[in-house]
């Protein structure tokens, strides 16, 4: 078609073929293409001008599944280009590319011209074009945003890029940094996180890369670092590279050349919660006009940039590569945060320049309570040449320095460590807390020095001051350095009596070692003393008399000591705790305090277990839920003759530690021949002990769980791999805080005056998960297409409604390979001809094939729909314990 002038801003274009199909399964052509880009322009151009943009182009339209269009990335500006347009020069190592860059001015007229172009996707870095770049000059440009891109594998999807998001998040806002997350319109999720630009890109690669590495080790079953192929079935890549300076990533409300327009959208953490889909443009727009620009807390302060010439005024050595296509989806206060203080290179040395002058540069004495040190205070190499008072570390006679950590409760809570070290406090920022447990590393982000006198500071730093928040200091003392040298940091830390480091369940003494990774980027590792294998937690045994005296004592007189005949479990059930809603767990909080009415213990990602002892036969007996006889399952658990020396029955939960030291349900199934985990003998079990029913032919339901609690710390004693299951005395923010950190599933609320209602499912006991779980039942399957063509592809699933079943929806994610195959197998061999529920949607019902005996299994999901179908479903595994 002939071409249309049309003015776009302050510049005329000439469009042409504006009929033209680009994205044939819904008929998109360029024009309506070209009228999102200048309708989405206002919340797009904030994210993306100033920047040099990749354009990803598909001149014939993005075709078919069965013919895709051709496509290519162009980054020489193309012949034709206006000379109104501003472009960038970046050196490669062979030659010179000319990028076209964004400009504020004639940004929306730039996005028509894109368009006209079919560039249907809009790839920037996450550095801008720096405003005082001269003729010639080599430009080195920091980033103002960190990105993480999520790219599931085959196997996962966005459900669990959810999972991992809000892991990230966690991290991310300790570290001080707002983070919001884009859907990325093809398959997986960008986070991103505005920076102050005073990091390279180096640096905050680094620090992304040590993020993915911790997730990884934490979520060993759900995230991946790296971009091996073989490795990410059933995984999220979280992929840091996109930081590098090298790199672009899709531009925020860009469109993507899929089957189907779709658009990178910001989106709202709460949403992550519902049905979550990617958006097309009309979407985009209209959520737009409802709800504004959802990324506009992370955009760069705007700032007037001098004209460039098509030739460009600046060549800059922070090339984007030649395979910048990204591997997956591929500043100041009022636009971000720093992330790890000033750059490690940049701070002084020791007995040089004046070391606090980063600290005050940060800091307003008018507007904040913190110490402010006056620069000519300090004496050679920034020392300060006296202080009032030591600081809240109270150093002892000998003069050892002084540590403190603080609690901080910033956008996010983390803890600041401080060591006192040539007339400083050299500091370090944790994300996730002051590690106690020896067999997990924690991040630590090294900050700028401090001084002396913030060793004793508490108090409120006001909001929009740096670091705004509460101050409160968790604990302090003196340290003995083992080393501390520039690369790794080992201290025996002397804290108060009732200090965190005293209380937190950490090893005793406290020894904390850090250690660099990269650049500002460290690991913090508590280091056991004994260097014992580690176990489940234990709690300390009783001591000065027999069990079974003690037992007596403890449950009033309850417990006889005496032995007496094994108590059979044949009929006995578990008491079950209730579930909790969003409301109730609001009521909860307000209840959940220590020396409150509610007991709270951690939920264990294990196969809840009765087990009866009886030491004069030298048996034990372990059943399941549903009754079944599981101890041949567990050889190790004849440990409990030991630890229980009268007859008994206790109420457990049976775990296996997966690699990061946390319970791994998975693993677990090995033991029972459930799963393609390594065999059973490579798979050691542990027992948690939540409660004691009888003791020495006594009934000790009867009793207040205080009173049950007490008798069980003197009937067990802790050997081996049992131990009993903790009461864990903090508020409820901080219990699901350390349910989260180490990696469990939650929390069970128990009311300290219930009895103990076997086999009865009592709001007495309430469990809160940070995944919801679901007991439900295979009724059938959905057969495999494309990578699952010869297994399956999904699970139907239905829960029990009265006397009958009610669907409930598929589960089509986190099933291992060889599972799948041998759930393929169990489930053709028990194929029926009828389904055994009747409210099977149409759509589904199709294709599906049905069973004659469903199968018990265990779901996690994000939720219920009205209807009470499970918001996505990602499978656990079988359940023949709750048969």
């Amino acid at each position: 078609m002939a071409g249309t002038q049309t003015k776009v801003g302050r510049r005329t274009l000439r469009l042409t073929n504006l009929d033209k199909v680009l994205y044939p399964a819904t008929g998109t052509t360029k024009g309506e293409v070209i009228d999102y880009l200048v309708a989405v322009a206002p919340v797009l151009l904030p994210h993306a001008v100033d920047r040099p943009v990749t354009l990803k182009r598909w001149v014939h339209g993005v075709g078919t599944a069965d013919e895709p269009g051709e496509v290519f990335f162009q980054k020489n500006v193309p012949d034709g280009t206006p000379d109104w347009v501003p472009t960038h020069d970046l050196v490669h190592r062979s030659r010179t590319t000319t990028y076209p860059v964004l400009d504020a001015a004639d940004g929306t007229a730039m996005l028509a011209w894109f368009g006209q172009l079919a560039a249907l996707e809009l790839h920037v870095p996450q550095w801008r074009v720096a405003l005082d770049e001269g003729e010639g000059r080599d430009v080195v440009h920091h980033p103002d945003r960190l990105v993480l891109d999520l790219d599931p594998g085959p196997g996962a999807g966005l459900p669990e890029c959810v999972v991992v998001a809000r892991a990230c998040r966690e991290i991310v806002e300790g570290m001080g940094l707002t983070i919001l997350p884009v859907t990325s319109g093809s398959k997986g999720i960008h986070l991103y996180a505005g920076l102050d630009g005073t990091a390279s890109s180096d640096q905050v690669s680094q620090i992304a890369h040590e993020l993915a590495r911790t997730l990884e080790q934490e979520m060993p079953k759900l995230v991946v670092s790296t971009q091996s192929k073989a490795e990410r079935a059933g995984k999220v890549l979280l992929d840091w590279s996109q930081n590098s300076g090298a790199k672009t990533t899709v531009a925020p409300y860009s469109l993507r050349g899929r089957q189907q327009p779709t658009v990178a959208a910001p989106r709202s953490w709460d949403e992550l919660d519902d049905d979550l889909a990617h958006l097309t443009p009309a979407d985009v727009l209209r959520r737009v006009e409802e709800m504004g620009d959802l990324l506009a807390p992370l955009a760069p302060r705007a700032a007037a940039r001098p004209s460039r010439s098509r030739r460009g005024k600046g060549a800059s050595r922070a090339e984007v590569s030649d395979d910048d296509a990204p591997a997956g989806d591929g500043p100041s206060r009022a636009g971000g945060t720093r992330v790890g203080g000033e750059p490690a290179d940049a701070r002084p040395p020791s007995g040089t320049a004046d070391r606090l002058a980063t600290y005050r540069a940060k800091r307003d004495p008018a507007r904040t309570p913190e110490p402010y040190p006056d620069a000519s205070a300090a004496g050679p190499g920034g020392r300060p040449v006296a202080r009032d008072e030591p600081a809240a570390g109270d150093a002892t006679a000998d003069a050892r320095p002084t540590f403190v950590i603080q609690d901080h409760r910033a956008r996010r809570r983390h803890h600041d460590f401080r060591l006192e070290h040539d007339g400083v406090l050299l500091s370090w920022a944790l994300p996730r807390l002051t590690p106690a447990d020896p067999a997990r590393n924690h991040l630590a982000v090294r900050t700028e020095d401090h001084p002396l006198d913030y060793g004793s500071f508490e108090g409120t730093i006001p909001r929009g001051e740096y670091g705004a928040g509460e101050v409160r200091i968790w604990d302090a003392g003196t340290y003995v350095a083992e080393k501390l040298r520039d690369d790794e940091v080992i201290v025996e830390l002397t804290g108060r009596p009732d200090g965190g480091l005293a209380t937190d369940g950490g090893p005793q003494p406290p020894v904390v070692a850090l250690i660099r990774t990269d650049g500002d980027t460290w690991l913090a590792h508590r280091i056991d003393p004994a260097r014992r294998r580690r176990g489940p937690r234990r709690r300390p045994a009783p001591t000065g008399r027999s069990p079974a005296a003690a037992g007596h004592a403890a449950a009033g007189g309850a417990v006889a000591a005496h032995d007496g005949p094994r108590p059979s479990l044949t009929d006995l059930r578990p008491m079950l705790a209730s579930p909790t809603t969003r409301a109730e767990q609001r009521r909860l909080a307000r209840e959940v305090v220590p020396g409150g009415p509610w007991a709270v213990e951690m939920k264990w990602d294990g196969m809840r277990v009765l087990c009866a002892t009886s030491p004069d036969t030298d048996r034990i007996e372990v059943r399941t839920r549903s009754g079944a006889d599981v101890t041949a399952s567990f050889p190790e658990l004849r440990a409990l003759l030991e630890a229980v020396p009268v007859p008994a029955v206790l109420d457990a939960e049976v775990v296996a530690l997966g690699p990061t030291g946390a319970p791994d349900f998975g693993l677990l199934q090995s033991r029972l021949g459930l799963d393609d985990a390594p065999s059973a003998s490579a798979v050691p079990v542990g027992l948690l002990v939540f409660d004691v029913l009888e003791a020495s032919g006594s009934d000790l339901t009867g009793l207040p769980y205080d009173a049950r609690r007490e008798a069980l710390t003197t009937v067990l004693t802790p050997t081996g791999g049992i131990a009993i299951s903790e009461v864990v005395d903090l508020p409820w923010d901080e219990a699901l805080a350390t349910s989260r950190e180490l990696g469990l599933e939650g929390l069970v609320l128990k009311r300290r005056t219930s009895t103990y209602q076997a086999g009865r499912r009592s709001r007495d006991w309430r469990k809160v998960k940070h995944v919801e779980h679901a007991d439900v039942l295979v009724v059938g399957w959905s057969p495999g297409e494309g990578d699952r063509a010869s297994t399956l592809g999904s699970l139907l699933l239905a829960e029990r409604d009265g006397d009958g079943l009610r669907y409930v929806g598929r589960v089509g994610t986190g099933f291992r390979d060889a599972a799948l195959t041998r759930l393929a197998t169990t489930l053709a061999a028990d194929e029926a001809g009828a389904p055994l529920l009747g409210d099977v949607p149409a759509d589904v019902a199709r294709d599906a094939r049905w069973v004659a005996h469903p199968l018990a299994a265990e779901v996690e999901h994000a939720g219920r729909t009205r209807t009470g179908s499970l918001r996505h479903p990602v499978w656990r595994g079988l359940r023949p314990d709750l048969g």
